[in-house]
């Protein structure tokens, strides 16, 4: 066993030890306690703060940081956060500083000490193009880690149980062996982004970087410095390192494209340009950008309708869809409707720790209704009813309204009787007005009303 005198020769060598760390390290290091009183500081304190280490020793960190000896004080922030912190820190003096604050606890999990190490920024653009640096990779990184964790949960699966969609995944499977352009269509909610990823997922570049991004959910004033980024200081507001866009961010790997349709027609030459030309620059740049980059598009928009009412750019239109994959509505594929009834049905019931199953009504309802709304429609309905069915297997009376018809009044009110065939043309008339008015374009009509859009633009012409 130890004794006493062996102990003292141990704490003190060690103390020793310390202090030589704290008086011969360049890099500052600065420790204090619980409360933030400063502790001890290393030998070159006078010349980072302008104050002699005995002068700081004693004094409080809060204290310090309102007098501006230096400002942020990581170790404020290390005991509101608890947590590691790393910031730049300014001093009395003007200097910089790189500081990691690190908190020391005891067995409880109580904050004992704060241990701040810190780098002088002798240069300073230097320091910001290593930032840059690693934010880009961590970026990249975040993303290709939301992606897997995705993938892991399967929000919806690729199911291709009908004929249709079997011919979907056989084009789907063709295209991923290249690197051709393709564009997805179909109505909002057939399972668009699904299919881009297994496109990515079968591909060559499946090991690359995997980034989707939504043109309909980015401010027009903003979508520019998102896609392509941006150099320091080119706008108000920029960081000041300036910022990576995503097609940086998807090199060597794959660019999702959602709702190609609402880019600005102002930004559309410049991405024509980097799918052409493999290079872009940056908001701001003076220097191209080059860039490997596997685009796929994504839109609900008919866009050569777009294309004709100036909206959309013809050599761009042309540029992305060289393949063309179109998902058809669930209410054309009925042959899905049970195995995604069935992968939503498990996936609730896992979700919410239950074990409920669907009677034979439920199914014949779910596979005579039109589901307007797609797979997201079909999604959103088996949660409802997994959560507010009483009973384990899920009855008729678990339906929504709008898949029983109860609480809808009749959509035709007759006052008196008429001949069925003018009955018939009022009908048609009322209900293409009706679609025009909901409707930009005629597809779109065609699809609401369940006819070609041929049918719709030679009625259209018969009541002018």
């Amino acid at each position: 066993m130890e004794n006493e005198k062996e102990k003292e020769i141990k704490e003190h060598n060690f103390s020793e030890d310390i202090n030589k760390l704290f008086q011969t390290n360049w890099d500052v290091i600065y420790a204090s306690d619980s409360r933030g009183i400063t502790l001890e500081v290393s030998a070159a304190s006078k010349m980072i703060w302008g104050m002699e280490a005995e002068s700081l020793i004693g004094k409080s960190v809060y204290e310090l940081e309102k007098e501006k000896i230096y400002y942020p004080s990581v170790t404020r922030m290390v005991l509101e956060s608890k947590r590691r912190v790393q910031a730049i820190q300014t001093t009395a003096t003007g200097k910089k500083l790189l500081v990691l604050g690190t908190p020391i606890k005891d067995e409880n999990g109580e904050i004992i000490r704060v241990i701040n190490t810190s780098r002088l920024i002798v240069d300073e653009n230097e320091l910001y193009r290593e930032l840059e640096e690693a934010n880009l990779l961590v970026e990249g990184y975040k993303r290709e880690l939301i992606y897997a964790r995705s993938q892991e949960r399967q929000e919806v699966p690729f199911i291709a149980n009908s004929v249709q969609m079997r011919n979907v995944a056989s084009l789907a499977m063709k295209v991923s062996e290249t690197d051709i352009a393709v564009i997805i269509t179909g109505e909002s909610g057939v399972g668009k982004e699904v299919l881009a990823n297994y496109i990515h997922s079968v591909s060559s570049r499946r090991e690359g970087p995997y980034i989707k991004i939504n043109c309909g959910a980015i401010p027009p004033t903003l979508m520019e410095s998102e896609i392509f980024g941006y150099e320091k200081g080119a706008f108000t507001g920029a960081e000041r390192s300036g910022k990576a866009g995503i097609f940086e961010l998807a090199n060597h790997g794959t660019l999702f494209l959602d709702e190609i349709g609402e880019i600005p027609i102002t930004l559309q030459s410049k991405l024509l340009r980097v799918l052409q030309e493999n290079e872009f620059m940056r908001v701001g740049g003076t220097k191209p950008i080059s860039v490997d980059v596997r685009v796929i598009a994504a839109t609900n928009k008919d866009l050569l309708e777009e294309v004709k009412r100036g909206n959309f750019r013809k050599d761009l239109y042309y540029r992305l869809n060289v393949v063309e994959i179109r998902i058809p509505p669930l209410r054309d594929r009925k042959d899905d409707i049970l195995p995604l009834s069935m992968f939503f049905l498990e996936k609730y019931n896992k979700k919410y720790k239950m074990d409920k199953m669907f009677s034979t009504e439920v199914i014949n309802s779910f596979m005579s209704y039109r589901w307007e709304g797609n797979i997201r429609e079909l999604q959103n309905t088996v949660e409802r009813m997994v959560v507010l069915s009483p009973t384990n297997v899920i009855q008729r009376d678990s339906l929504p309204d709008s898949l029983t018809g109860v609480g809808k009044s009749s959509a035709v009110h007759v006052d008196e009787i008429i001949p069925l065939r003018e009955a018939h043309r009022m009908v048609e008339d009322m209900l293409i007005e009706m679609a025009g008015k909901k409707y930009a374009t005629t597809t779109q009509m065609a699809e609401a009303l369940g006819v070609d859009q041929s049918t719709i633009s030679r009625k259209l012409k018969r009541k002018k």
